[in-house]
């Protein structure tokens, strides 16, 4: 009898339905915990997506109840010890470092680097969320141009309970109001739907049973226009909030992110300041 272990299904699916590009994240059982291997996979899907020139806009969703409920910290696929090809920039490779070093290069590359490389793909990026967008969702989500989101969306960000100042993405302060986004990590407490669009980081909130159709439907719409007129847009806003300063605010706080991590492995037993996996894993349903 074979004790061959069958390889896991490939994590992300890639679907072209005229002119717009549907990218779907496909590990519902997990509600889509980001490993490195979903990571990369999304990254091949954007890469596809920006060169095939019938391609003009490219959806992101989640396949299942949720988007996305962040990185894995647990599940039987995790991967965040193995190596990776680095694409988002030149930090050596993580796997045979130890401590800070490791952390700092492989956070560098999946997680910062991932989100800035993909926030400057040259077509319009449409999320659409529906059930937990919490924690590595929200970077996802977030690096994308438009977000319509279900009913039944929340969005969290619960990390501050391990002494984290937020995720790696440290967009919060420019997709909300910089009051609302204290409240949001202060407290770790659910956003709704109709919250975060009235805060204007939902541009739509939709009913579930048509959240694909009216995403669709917006892709198609946006479609219409000229390629190299949306792409010089997406850059003209994009340049914009850099001079605004998201660009420098983003490293900024990735290393007093990483100053949090050193400071709860020095007073702690490890970096994510001793909290239960479990516990947190609850934060996310």
């Amino acid at each position: 009898m074979s004790t061959a272990r069958t390889a896991p299904p490939e994590p992300v699916r890639y679907e072209r339905r005229g002119a717009v590009a549907l990218v779907t994240m496909d590990r519902p059982e997990y509600r889509n915990a980001q490993n490195s291997a979903m990571t990369y996979a999304l990254d091949r899907a954007f890469y596809r997506a920006a060169d095939d020139d019938e391609v003009k806009v490219v959806v992101l969703a989640g396949a299942g109840k949720h988007f996305s409920a962040g990185h894995d910290i647990g599940t039987p696929e995790r991967d965040a010890h193995l190596p990776f090809d680095r694409r988002a920039g030149l930090w050596w490779d993580h796997a045979q470092k130890s401590g800070a070093e490791s952390r700092f290069a492989r956070e560098s590359e999946v997680y910062l680097g991932m989100c800035r490389r993909w926030r400057e793909l040259p077509k319009p990026v449409i999320a659409s969320v529906q059930g937990a967008c919490v924690a590595g969702g929200l970077m996802l989500a977030w690096v994308c141009d438009l977000i319509v989101a279900s009913e039944d969306a929340f969005f969290a960000d619960p990390v501050v309970r391990m002494g984290i100042p937020g995720v790696e993405y440290f967009a919060h302060p420019w997709v909300m109001p910089p009051r609302i986004a204290k409240e949001f990590l202060y407290t770790g407490d659910r956003m709704s739907a109709r919250r975060a669009y009235e805060v204007g980081m939902v541009n739509r909130v939709v009913p579930r049973e048509e959240l694909t159709s009216q995403t669709l439907e917006l892709a198609e719409r946006i479609a219409a226009m000229p390629r190299m007129g949306l792409a010089l847009t997406k850059r003209a806003v994009n340049q914009a909030e850099d001079l605004q300063g998201l660009h420098s605010g983003l490293d900024s706080v990735f290393g007093l992110h990483h100053l949090a991590h050193a400071h709860n492995a020095e007073t702690g037993d490890d970096p994510l300041g001793g909290m239960d996996v479990r516990a947190m894993k609850e934060a996310r349903r």
